[in-house]
């Protein structure tokens, strides 16, 4: 039986490796047994913390909620607990958005919650409102952003929101055309 030699096969297997740990302090990205180690950590660490990051952000939200429940004069699990009986149904991002974003709506979702905890029911409607404002600026805010990246937008692109918006003859038109025709 012929000998059968296995040097492009290990050959890949150590360059993937060592492109891999490209960048890597001393001798981490030179000699291949050190590298191969330093590899696998990294990879074991990223894998751990991608599952941490959500759980980071988590705490953050919780911490900015906190502080600004601790200004409004109410504790967060006070809050949150009104929030909840009062049917109110945002997330903890959305909520530190808000708090960083437009202190007055959240004082009227601390209001909500202290009323809630006293025991004063809600119409879904009175509720719906107060974060239905909040969504709007937070909308608006968005639109604004999307109008500064329209020019940033393909020809294509454009013309597809040019014709959504009813303007006619886009298909003839340059970028710039079309720029001047959505403002």
């Amino acid at each position: 039986m012929a000998r059968v030699k296995g040097g492009t096969v290990h050959r890949a297997r150590r360059k993937k490796v060592m492109s891999q740990a490209k960048g890597y302090f001393g001798s981490k990205h030179r000699l291949y047994k050190s590298a191969k180690e330093q590899v696998m950590q990294a990879l074991s660490d990223s894998y751990r913390d991608r599952r941490q990051k959500k759980r980071d952000f988590r705490k953050l939200w919780i911490t900015r909620i906190n502080a600004a429940c601790r200004e409004n004069n109410i504790s967060y699990s006070k809050f949150i607990d009104g929030l909840n009986k009062a049917g109110v149904m945002v997330n903890r991002k959305m909520l530190s958005e808000i708090a960083i974003d437009n202190p007055q709506a959240f004082t009227d979702l601390v209001k909500i919650a202290n009323d809630a905890l006293n025991g004063k029911t809600f119409a879904s409607t009175t509720v719906e409102k107060s974060v239905k404002k909040e969504t709007t600026k937070i909308e608006k805010s968005t639109v604004k952003e999307e109008a500064k990246d329209v020019s940033k937008m393909t020809v294509a692109e454009l013309r597809e929101l040019a014709q959504s918006k009813g303007i006619k003859g886009t298909s003839t038109m340059k970028k710039a055309e079309l720029l001047d025709a959505l403002k």
